[in-house]
């Protein structure tokens, strides 16, 4: 997979340019990986609901086509888009979903960080008392018996750290996943992140990492590009 390394960039062109891409690539181009950060903007996915975008002032809102609520992007985030033929990959939109995560939490465990996964909800999220704890939570998931109902997340004790939203078209991948690493995250207070109301927000700085956006790209990139290897 090639790595494209885009740098700051507005975010509305590089939506339109991950759908161009989608749109005109056939079964032999290449899967590419853009690495990127935005200036402040909020995004909507599909399902977002007006009732989540508390207050949104002089930031702008982009409405979009991938899964999910609203989110935040802003300086000093770390934003990852794969451009990727799962049909040639061989696997699965679910496994997809697994590996991304599986490459932040790789990501933050070389920092010392402990990510997690939260039954219902997802995306990467850290223990707001102690980030580098491996203690397992009692909201991973966890197999369920058929016919059960899924559980209601449950983020008590938890901060996210790291949001995805992805988008298929002819079994080919965009939009992707955001890590903060040092931001200002009080955008994130007015709005639900993610369709949750007062889901905590926070960044690789505000639990005590200070680590430069270029190397924490870096580091997420080499991983995403292993973890979702055919």
């Amino acid at each position: 997979m090639k790595t494209v390394w885009l740098g700051p960039v507005e975010y509305l062109p590089t939506y339109e340019a991950m759908q161009a891409f989608t749109a005109t690539r056939g079964p032999d181009t290449p899967d590419e990986l853009w690495m990127c950060e935005h200036p402040p903007v909020f995004t909507q996915g599909l399902a977002g609901r007006a009732d989540h975008l508390l207050a949104p002032g002089g930031i702008p809102v982009v409405q979009t086509n991938r899964g999910g609520q609203v989110t935040f992007h802003g300086p000093g985030q770390v934003v990852a888009y794969p451009l990727l033929d799962l049909q040639r990959a061989g696997y699965y939109v679910k496994e997809y979903v697994y590996r991304i995560e599986e490459a932040v939490i790789r990501t933050l465990a070389h920092l010392g960080v402990t990510g997690h996964r939260v039954a219902g909800a997802p995306g990467i999220y850290v223990r707001l008392d102690d980030p580098r704890s491996h203690a397992m939570l009692p909201q991973r998931p966890q197999r369920r018996t058929a016919g059960s109902t899924a559980p209601e997340p449950d983020f008590t004790g938890l901060g996210k750290i790291s949001a995805l939203g992805i988008k298929l078209s002819r079994h080919c991948t965009y939009h992707g996943v955001a890590l903060n690493v040092a931001m200002d995250l009080q955008p994130f207070s007015r709005i639900n992140p993610c369709g949750y109301q007062g889901l905590q927000t926070v960044d690789l700085f505000t639990i005590g990492v200070e680590i430069s956006l270029d190397e924490v790209s870096k580091l997420l990139a080499a991983r995403l590009s292993a973890t979702l290897a055919p």
